[in-house]
């Protein structure tokens, strides 16, 4: 079960990764209304947020290249 420490280490951890490639998600952060759910198991919703074009084409980029790794 997430709770919200591990949520934020998972945030932290992906802006982590995106920085090494120089990607920079303004919006990245734990959806809030995740925490207001009663249904179980709770399930954490991390936003994305928005992104321009040219961020979205450096993330594409980077994703292309870990999958020929």
């Amino acid at each position: 079960m997430s709770t919200a420490y591990d949520s934020t280490l998972c945030v932290e951890e992906l802006r982590a990764a995106l920085g090494l490639h120089g990607i920079t998600l303004p919006s990245l952060r734990v959806e809030l209304p995740t925490f207001a759910a009663t249904y179980e198991p709770p399930a954490v919703l991390i936003a994305l947020g928005n992104c321009n074009t040219a961020t979205a084409r450096r993330l594409a980029a980077a994703l292309r290249e870990a999958a020929e790794q």
